[in-house]
C-alpha cells in the first residue's frame, strides 16, 4: 500500500476517532447544554424500523441480518442523487465503479451485483440490474446485505437493494429548488405534498435536469415525475396508488472505453486526459424511458390481523448506440474502433399479498408474515456488433463523421413467470428473538427463439436467526440464509443448468442507543459473514465450447457501520469493510482470483456540524473521506488473458449549506481536491477513469 493510503487511513482514523469522542460526549451534552432554538432538523437522519428486509414493522435492530437504510434526511443533507453516491459510506457496499455513467448505477455488495426493487418489488432490471432511478423521488434507499430470497425469490446471493418512493402527507409542505455546477449542470425540481380532504392525500414529485460529464461533448437530459394519492376510506384502510415517470436522453457519451496504454499503464506518446472521448459525438446516443403504476393497500382486521398487498405494473424501453475503443495500434496514438448498438424492452407485473399477524401465545410474542407473491417478467433483448468502424486518434479524436446505425437483432426473447409462498416468524421469549422463515418458488423461464421451450425449477429457501435483545438496544445476533438464481444454458449432454445457490452464515451485533439521552439517535452495527455461491457455470474440460456447474465462489467478511445525530447539531456515518473474496472451485484459469470491483478494505467517515442558534444559526458544514483498496478489474478468461488491477483511491467531500427560515442554500463537492484515477479496467480497451470532482450549488424555497 502507498505511504499516502497510510496517511489517509490516519486522517480517516482521526475522524472517526473524533466521532466516537462526540458519542461518548453526547450524555453531558445533552445535561449541559440545552439546545434553546433548533432551526435545522433531520428527524429520520438515524433509521430506526424498516420493512423491507423483515416485510414488517419489526425495528431495525430486531433483524438478523446487516441492513443499511439510508433516509430522505440524509440524502437531503449530503445531497446525493444516484445510487452510486449513496453507498459512498456504507459498509459491505461499492459504487460508482465505472466512472461517471449517466444510465445506470454499478454497484457491488458482498462481490456481487444487486437486484434493484422499488418499494419491495422487483423493478424492470434488464441486462444491467439496476434501472437508474433517480433517487429524488426517493424516501429511503434499503440495501440487505446476504441471501434475501426466503422473502424475495431470485436473488443473487450478495443482497438486494429497495427504493423506496415517497408517499403523500396529511400535512401541507414542499420544497422548489434550483440547481447549478461544473460540467454544465442544470437542474430544477419540485415536490409538494398535503390533504385533498378528510381522507385524501396527494404528492407530486418532479424534476428537469440538463448536464453534461467530465468527458468531453456528453449532453445528459433527465425528466422525472410522480404522482402519488392516499385515500383512507376507514381508520382501518389505507390505499396508495404509486407512479413514476423517467425519460433519459444522452448524446455523444463513450462512457470511457479507453485503453490500458495511457491510462492504467505508461503510453510513450503521454497520458491520456480524463476528458478524452473516442466516440462520435454527434453518433453515440442513449435513449431510455421507464415508468410504473402500482399501488400499496393495508386493511387492519383487529385484534393484531391485517393484510397487505402492494402491486406494480412497470415498462422500460432503451435504445444505446455508439463507437467505441477496440485497441490502440503499434504507433501508440491510432485507436481503432467498432459499433455496438443494443435495445431493451422489459415489462414486469408484480404482485405480493400478505397476511401479519401481532399476537402472543402464552409468554411467546408472535410477528407473523404469510404471503404469496408473483411476478412476470417479460424481456426482449437485440444489439448489433460491427468491427471497422473509423479508426481515431488517442490524443486527438477525429469527430464530425456520418456513421450509420447497424441493423439490430434479437438475441434474447424470455418470458419468465415466479410464484412464491413464504411464512416468517419473529418469536419473542422474554429478551431472546427467534426468527424463522421459509419458502417455496415455482420459476418458469419461457425461451421464445426456441420454439418456446420452457424450463422449470423449484426452490425451496429458509433463513433461520437468533438474537438477544439487551436493555441498552445491544443486540448480538446470528442467523444463516440461502438464496438461488435461475441460470440459462445447458451441458453437453442437454441437461438444463440448475439455479445457482447461496449460503450464508453471519454473527454480528447491532446497537439503537436506545438508552442514551433523548437529543442523541445512534445506529450501529458490526456483522462478519462467510458466504458462498454453489453450481456456478465453468468450463467443461471434456467438452470445449461448453460448461457444467462444479464452480464455486466464497466471500468472507467484517463490515463495521455507524450513522448518528446528536442534538440537531452533529451529524456523522462511519463504516469499515474487509472482504476476502476468490473462485474457489474452477476448471477455467479464473481459479484462486478475486471477485471484479471487489476490495479488500474500504474505509470511510463523514462529519457534519450545523449551527442551530447564536450568530450562526442555520450554518452548517461536512467534510468526508473514503479509502478503497486496489480491486480486480476482471476474472481470467478465455477473452481477458490478464487481470488488470485497479488502484487504491482516497476521495473527499465536503459540503457548506445554510438554512434561513423557509430558503436552503447549498454547495457541494464530491471528490474536493479532483483526484484523477482509473475507476477500473477490465479488457484492454475497457478502462474508465473515476469520477473528477464535481460541485453543485443550490437554492430552495421550502413551505
Amino acid at each position: 500500500m502507498p505511504k499516502t493510503s497510510f496517511a489517509s487511513l490516519r486522517l480517516l482514523a482521526l475522524m472517526s476517532a473524533s466521532v466516537g469522542v462526540l458519542a461518548m460526549a453526547a450524555p453531558a451534552m445533552a445535561e449541559d447544554e440545552a439546545v434553546e432554538a433548533v432551526v435545522v432538523t433531520a428527524p429520520r437522519y438515524v433509521p430506526n424500523g424498516e420493512t423491507t428486509a423483515s416485510k414488517s414493522q419489526t425495528p431495525l435492530v430486531e433483524v438478523p441480518q446487516s441492513v443499511t437504510v439510508i433516509s430522505r434526511d440524509q440524502i437531503d443533507l449530503l445531497d446525493w442523487s444516484t445510487l452510486g453516491q449513496v453507498v459512498r459510506y456504507t459498509a459491505g457496499v461499492t459504487g460508482e465503479n465505472y466512472g461517471p455513467d449517466q444510465r445506470v448505477d454499478w454497484l457491488t455488495v458482498r462481490g456481487f451485483n444487486p437486484v434493484q426493487y422499488i418499494d419491495g418489488l422487483q423493478a424492470a432490471v434488464g441486462s444491467i440490474s439496476n434501472t437508474g432511478l433517480d433517487l429524488y423521488g426517493s424516501e429511503s434507499v434499503e440495501v440487505l446485505k446476504g441471501p434475501s430470497s426466503v422473502l424475495y425469490g431470485s436473488t443473487p446471493p450478495g443482497g438486494i437493494v429497495n427504493i423506496t418512493s415517497r408517499r403523500p402527507e396529511d400535512k401541507f409542505g414542499g420544497e422548489i429548488e434550483v440547481q447549478g455546477g461544473n460540467f454544465d449542470h442544470k437542474q430544477f425540481n419540485f415536490d409538494v405534498t398535503g390533504p385533498l380532504g378528510d381522507s385524501v392525500a396527494a404528492r407530486f414529485t418532479g424534476l428537469y435536469r440538463d448536464k453534461g460529464s467530465q468527458i468531453d461533448g456528453v449532453d445528459a437530459q433527465r425528466i422525472y415525475i410522480a404522482p402519488a394519492v392516499t385515500f383512507r376510506p376507514t381508520d382501518a384502510t389505507r390505499i396508495t396508488l404509486l407512479s413514476y415517470f423517467q425519460s433519459d436522453d444522452v448524446k455523444g457519451d463513450s462512457r470511457g472505453f479507453l485503453p490500458t496504454s495511457g491510462t492504467l499503464t505508461a503510453n510513450p506518446l503521454g497520458r491520456t486526459s480524463s476528458h478524452t472521448n473516442l466516440g462520435e459525438k454527434t453518433y453515440n446516443r442513449f435513449q431510455r424511458d421507464h415508468g410504473a403504476v402500482g399501488y400499496d393497500v393495508e386493511h387492519k382486521l383487529g385484534d393484531g390481523l391485517s393484510i397487505q398487498q402492494n402491486l406494480k405494473v412497470t415498462h422500460l424501453e432503451s435504445d444505446d448506440r455508439g463507437l467505441f475503443a477496440s485497441s490502440v495500434l503499434a504507433d501508440n496514438r491510432t485507436v481503432s474502433r467498432y459499433s455496438f448498438s443494443f435495445g431493451e424492452n422489459v415489462d414486469v407485473f408484480a404482485v405480493d399479498t400478505r397476511v401479519k399477524y401481532r399476537g402472543d401465545t402464552g409468554a411467546l410474542r408472535h410477528d407473523l408474515v404469510a404471503g404469496l407473491d408473483y411476478r412476470r417478467y417479460d424481456y426482449v433483448g437485440s444489439s448489433a456488433f460491427v468491427f471497422g468502424s473509423p479508426n481515431t486518434d488517442l490524443f486527438n479524436p477525429v469527430q464530425g463523421l456520418k456513421i450509420t446505425a447497424p441493423p439490430l437483432v434479437v438475441f434474447s426473447d424470455q418470458l419468465q413467470k415466479q410464484t412464491g409462498l413464504y411464512l416468517q416468524d419473529q418469536i419473542k421469549l422474554d429478551k431472546w428473538i427467534a426468527t424463522l422463515a421459509v419458502r417455496h418458488d415455482w420459476v418458469e423461464t419461457t425461451n421464445r427463439m426456441a420454439a418456446g421451450a420452457k424450463v422449470e425449477d423449484k426452490e425451496f429457501s429458509y433463513r433461520a436467526g437468533l438474537s438477544y435483545l439487551f436493555d441498552n438496544g445491544l443486540v448480538p445476533y446470528v442467523a444463516y440464509s440461502k438464496s438461488f438464481q435461475p441460470v440459462a444454458g445447458s451441458t453437453f449432454s442437454g441437461a438444463l443448468f440448475k439455479p445457482t445457490t447461496g449460503e450464508q452464515y453471519e454473527a454480528g451485533v447491532k446497537f439503537d442507543a436506545r438508552g442514551l439521552p433523548p437529543g442523541v439517535k445512534l445506529f450501529a452495527t458490526l456483522a462478519a459473514f462467510n458466504l458462498t455461491q454453489q453450481n456456478v457455470s465453468t468450463p467443461d474440460a471434456a467438452h470445449t465450447g461448453f460448461s457444467i456447474q462444479t464452480g464455486e465462489v466464497e466471500v468472507k467478511g467484517l463490515e463495521a457501520e455507524v450513522v448518528g445525530r446528536i442534538n440537531e447539531r452533529v451529524s456523522f456515518n462511519a463504516s469499515y469493510t474487509y472482504t476476502d473474496s476468490e473462485v474457489t472451485k474452477s476448471n477455467g484459469p479464473d481459479l484462486g482470483n478475486r471477485l471484479p470491483m471487489t476490495p479488500k478494505h474500504k474505509v470511510s467517515a463523514l462529519v457534519d456540524y450545523t449551527f442551530q442558534d447564536g450568530p450562526f444559526a442555520g450554518f452548517g458544514a461536512s467534510f468526508g473521506g473514503r479509502y478503497t483498496s486496489e480491486t480486480a478489474g476482471n476474472l481470467l478468461g478465455a477473452f481477458a488473458p490478464v487481470i488488470y488491477q485497479n488502484v487504491a483511491v482516497t476521495l473527499w467531500d465536503a459540503s457548506v449549506h445554510y438554512d434561513l427560515n423557509d430558503w436552503k442554500l447549498a454547495v457541494t463537492a464530491s471528490n474536493l481536491f479532483d483526484k484523477e484515477y482509473v475507476a477500473s479496467c477490465s479488457p484492454a480497451a475497457n478502462c474508465f477513469y473515476g469520477t473528477r470532482r464535481v460541485v453543485t450549488a443550490s437554492i430552495a424555497r421550502k413551505f
